[in-house]
């Protein structure tokens, strides 16, 4: 298991390669619900970011848990290469913290989303890391 303050070049290098991941977040009733989404991860403050519609269910599932976060994880693979990252998740709506989530996730998807005004932050902060080479 990867060292989540010291992952190591290859896991990040894998972080910053374009991937579609999957977020799951956790229903009311506490089945999993997995959907698939970009993810931007910087592992000097050990934030990952999904950027989404605040009407979306992962939203409603992450506010449902209260000011304290809900437990969430983030998973991509390629071929036999996997890796996840888990933390406690909470919604950012302030504007500089959108902006800054929609300039990463173009930096690593190599385009910029279209103008949304309801697009929030799922914001990770990430206590796990999982992985495999």
């Amino acid at each position: 298991m990867p060292d989540v303050r010291n992952p190591g070049p290859e896991y990040l290098a894998f972080w910053r390669e374009r991937h579609v991941c999957t977020l799951t977040t956790l229903r009311p009733n506490g089945t999993p619900h997995v959907v698939p989404v970009g993810v931007t991860y910087d592992p000097q403050t050990w934030l990952a970011r999904v950027i989404t519609n605040k009407n979306s269910r992962k939203v409603a599932h992450v506010l449902a848990a209260g000011p304290q976060g809900a437990r969430v994880a983030v998973c991509q693979m390629q071929g036999r290469r996997w890796a996840t990252l888990e933390g406690v998740a909470t919604v950012r709506t302030e504007s500089g913290q959108v902006e800054d989530a929609v300039r990463r996730y173009a930096e690593r998807y190599e385009r910029t989303p279209a103008h949304n005004p309801d697009r929030v932050v799922i914001e990770i902060a990430v206590d796990r890391a999982l992985g495999r080479g």
